[in-house]
């Protein structure tokens, strides 16, 4: 199931179940080189892709989908393999047998048992990652 959605859940009509919500499907068997710019709405890969790919909306890279390049994005799923940066600007999930090699950026990551991860992952935050030196110095002296 696609961002979240389990089997035993009631199921409630999400974008990704909608195909007049699809921007675009790529099928098993296609294989694209170049970029893909997707303006919204939700594009499914489970075909090959060598370049990369920009949406205001999902990508869902399928079990027989492959990446050979950065998606950057709403939300992303992937259940096949994306070898580049992922920014998914909402939620990035990387379910069973989803492979990602290369770095990450989100706010909200979630992986599968199953899934792979091997590369950086950096979510932002929204206090300050670190005090400068002098305050810290100022407070260990108090």
């Amino acid at each position: 199931m696609v961002f979240g959605m389990s089997k035993s859940a009631k199921r409630h009509r999400e974008p990704s179940d909608s195909p007049d919500a699809w921007i675009g499907w790529l099928g098993p068997g296609v294989e694209v080189e170049g970029n893909i710019n997707v303006s919204g709405g939700l594009i499914r890969l489970s075909g090959r892709i060598k370049g990369d790919i920009a949406s205001d909306g999902p990508v869902v890279v399928h079990e027989q989908g492959e990446v050979e390049g950065n998606i950057n994005c709403r939300a992303a799923s992937i259940v096949g393999k994306v070898m580049g940066t992922v920014h998914a600007k909402d939620r990035l999930e990387i379910k069973e047998h989803g492979i990602v090699l290369g770095g990450i950026h989100t706010s909200c990551l979630l992986v599968d048992p199953g899934g792979f991860l091997n590369g950086q992952c950096l979510m932002p935050t929204s206090q300050p990652a670190s005090q400068p030196a002098e305050e810290v110095e100022s407070k260990e002296h108090r």
